[in-house]
C-alpha cells in the first residue's frame, strides 16, 4: 500500500487544498506516512509571499531528496509556479504541477475541485469558494502564479457548507485568493448573493470571510451581514498595506485612505461591535519617514481591532523588487513600531467588550482554561471546569491585556 506526505506553506487556501488531495489520496486508497522520509509520494504545497517562505520550502526540497531520494516529490503552489526555471535546475527530479492539473498527474482525473468534508487538526472548517487575482500589486507575487480567476459554482458551496455542517463544523471560513472576486460560473451569483444562499441554509453554524479586498466590500455583502447577523460573524480582515496615499498608489492598490476609512465606517454603522483586522507593510521602497509616520497616525485613527504586520521582501519578478530598497534595519524599526501599535489596538478592543454578551465558538482547552473565539474573532478564556461546547453565549467579565474572560450564560 502506498504512503504519501503531505506539507503546506503559507495561506488558509493552500490549507484547503492540501486538505482537498489528503482527502483524495485516501479516497485512492493511500495511506499517510509517519514522515516524508518513509512516503511513496512527497507532495509540497508551496508559498513564495516572501524571502523567508522560499527558504523554507527549498530547505525541506532538499531534505527529501537527500534522505528519501525514491520518493516521488511533487511540487505545487506559487513558488512551484513562480520559480520553475530554478527549481528545474536545483532539483532535477522534482515534478512541477499546477494547482489544477493535479487531477491528473496525481489521479488520472480531469480536476480536483477543492470541495472537502472536514478538516483535519481544526475545529473550524474552511472552504474554498475562489481562486486568482489579477490585482498586481507592485510588491506581490501571487498574481504571477495565480491570476486566472475562478470560482466554486454557488450549489457546490452549499452543498459542501451543508456536509461539513452536518460533519460537526460549527464555524465555515469562506476563503480564496480574492474573495470579493466570487462570481458563480453557472448562475453569475456575486459574493453577496452566495450569502444569500448560505443564509437560508438550515442548521446552527456560522460563516465567516476571510481576507477581502476593499474594492469588492460591495453594500450588498454589507447589508446581508446586517440582515443575517446570526448567521455571518461581524468580522472583516481588510487589508490595508499602508495608510498614505503615494504609497498605496506606488503599490497599485486601487484605493485611497478615504475610500478605506469610508468603509470602515460603513462596517461600523451597520454591523455591531465589528472586528475589523487589517494588514500592512513596514518598509516599502518609496516609503518615506513621513510616509511611514502618516500609515501610523491614520492606523491609530482607525481604531482597528488589529493588525497583521508583514516586514517588505522584495519578490524578484515585480516591480517593487526594482527599486531601491530600504535598509534591513529600517524595516525592521517600523515593523516593530506596527507591532506594538497591533498589541495596543488588541488590547483595547478587549476591553471595549467587557460586559457585553459575545456568541464564543469553544475551540479547545489552553493555559488551564477553556478557550474559544468570539463572531468578532476575539479571544476568549473560559473557566477550566465549563462543560459547554460548540457556539454558545458568554458574558464578558474582564479583560487583561488582549484576552478577554468570561462566562457561559
Amino acid at each position: 500500500m502506498s504512503t504519501f506526505f503531505i506539507k503546506t506553506f503559507g495561506c488558509r487556501v493552500n490549507q484547503v487544498e492540501s486538505q482537498a488531495i489528503l482527502e483524495q489520496f485516501k479516497r485512492a486508497g493511500l495511506v499517510p506516512a509517519e514522515s516524508f522520509e518513509t512516503a511513496d509520494i512527497c507532495l509540497l504545497n508551496t508559498c513564495s509571499v516572501t524571502h523567508q517562505a522560499d527558504k523554507d520550502v527549498e530547505k525541506l526540497i532538499r531534505q527529501i531528496v537527500r534522505r528519501n531520494p525514491h520518493a516521488r516529490l511533487v511540487l505545487t503552489g506559487c513558488y512551484a509556479a513562480t520559480h520553475g526555471a530554478h527549481i528545474q535546475q536545483a532539483f532535477p527530479t522534482a515534478e512541477i504541477v499546477g494547482k489544477y492539473d493535479l487531477g491528473n498527474a496525481l489521479f488520472g482525473q480531469e480536476d480536483i475541485c477543492w470541495t472537502v468534508s472536514g478538516h483535519e487538526g481544526h475545529s473550524r472548517a474552511f472552504i474554498k469558494i475562489q481562486d486568482g487575482c489579477d490585482n498586481f500589486c507592485s510588491y506581490c507575487i501571487v498574481p504571477y502564479a495565480r491570476s486566472e480567476k475562478r470560482s466554486k459554482p454557488l450549489a457546490e458551496v452549499l452543498s459542501e457548507i451543508t456536509q461539513l455542517v452536518q460533519n460537526g463544523f460549527l464555524e465555515i471560513v469562506l476563503t480564496g485568493i480574492n474573495i470579493g472576486n466570487y462570481l458563480c460560473p453557472k448562475t453569475g451569483a456575486d459574493l453577496a448573493a452566495l450569502c444569500e444562499q448560505i443564509a437560508q441554509l438550515p442548521g446552527k453554524f456560522r460563516v465567516r470571510f476571510s481576507s477581502i479586498e476593499l474594492p469588492t466590500v460591495t453594500d450588498a455583502i454589507i447589508a446581508q451581514m446586517r440582515k443575517n447577523s446570526k448567521r455571518f460573524c461581524n468580522y472583516f480582515h481588510l487589508p490595508l498595506q499602508a495608510g498614505c496615499d503615494k504609497v498605496l498608489a506606488d503599490m497599485n492598490r486601487h484605493y485611497t485612505t478615504a475610500d478605506y476609512a469610508k468603509r470602515v465606517e460603513d462596517l461600523r454603522r451597520e454591523v455591531p461591535q465589528i472586528g475589523i483586522f487589517a494588514d500592512v507593510i513596514a518598509g516599502y521602497p518609496t516609503e518615506t519617514e513621513t510616509d511611514f509616520e502618516t500609515t501610523y497616525a491614520f492606523i491609530k485613527t482607525q481604531r482597528l481591532a488589529g493588525l497583521h504586520v508583514f516586514s517588505y521582501s522584495p519578490r524578484p519578478g515585480t516591480p517593487a523588487a526594482q527599486l531601491p530598497q530600504l535598509p534591513p534595519e529600517e524595516i525592521k524599526r517600523r515593523a516593530d513600531k506596527l507591532r506594538t501599535l497591533d498589541k495596543e489596538l488588541r488590547t483595547a478592543f478587549a476591553d471595549s467588550l467587557v460586559g457585553t454578551q459575545q456568541e464564543v465558538f469553544i475551540e479547545e482547552k489552553k493555559r488551564g482554561a477553556v478557550h474559544g473565539i468570539t463572531s468578532n474573532f476575539q479571544q476568549v478564556l473560559l473557566p477550566q471546569n465549563t462543560q459547554a461546547h460548540g457556539l454558545v453565549q458568554v458574558q464578558i467579565m474582564r479583560a487583561q491585556e488582549n484576552v478577554c474572560y468570561g462566562e457561559v450564560i
